[in-house]
């Protein structure tokens, strides 16, 4: 069954309704200068508030090239399940982590035409896949991006993931997923799950329609 993943989480209203859709995880963004960052202070509050309502799935906090002693700060304090590590942390960092770790694969756009460059792409991705593979964790593959890491809304060749997944490798898909074309992700990529921010909001805020609808498409196309 294929895992959905709903990022960028800030209000409990949101993560009901989520988790009531079906989702299997939830994230939280703990880095500064990213517009759904919040603080943990205020994840705690909201953590407990939505253990309290009965809810277990899996609560995921997002990072980028922190200190790993903040990082576990942060999950002890908030009552995180797992990190998303979305910076160039590298494998000795993976380690010092008290939690499961989800890490991220950013994938550089490159036009077909361009095939040395693109052979590239594709050889750099898969070491960096069998890497996280190899150390018991879980990929996530999103585009590339010099503006922030992750939650941009924009998707990438989709072949490069399918790649991935013939060769074996484990890993979320991310980078503009909507309600409208994760089927086709998914049906695409044969992804261990997707994972979605922009993809259910209406004017940077979540839209509690678009998330069950995004959850409604995605377990409806799930692979079994």
């Amino acid at each position: 069954m294929t895992v959905v993943k709903i990022c960028g989480m800030r209000e409990l209203p949101h993560m009901i309704a989520a988790a009531e859709a079906g989702a299997d995880m939830l994230g939280m963004v703990f880095v500064p200068t990213v517009r759904r960052y919040i603080e943990p202070d205020a994840a705690k509050e909201l953590a407990t508030s939505f253990r309290d309502k009965g809810h277990a799935l899996s609560l995921v906090g997002l990072f980028a090239d922190q200190p790993v002693d903040e990082v576990n700060e942060v999950v002890t304090l908030v009552g995180l399940d797992m990190v998303q590590l979305c910076g160039d942390e590298p494998i000795g960092y993976w380690s010092k982590a008290t939690v499961p770790i989800l890490k991220v694969v950013h994938v550089l756009s490159v036009p077909k035409e361009r095939t040395t460059a693109r052979n590239d792409v594709m050889k750099d991705v898969h070491f960096r896949l069998q890497e996280i593979d190899e150390s018991g964790h879980i990929a996530v593959l999103d585009r590339q991006s010099d503006t922030q890491p992750g939650g941009l809304g924009e998707t990438f060749d989709w072949s490069i993931a399918q790649e991935m997944a013939d060769r074996g490798h484990r890993f979320l898909l991310a980078g503009g997923l909507t309600s409208e074309n994760v089927g086709q992700a998914i049906e695409s990529t044969q992804p261990y799950g997707v994972d979605v921010s922009s993809g259910v909001e209406t004017d940077g805020a979540k839209d509690i329609e678009k998330i069950q609808a995004f959850i409604a498409e995605a377990k409806r196309n799930s692979l079994a």
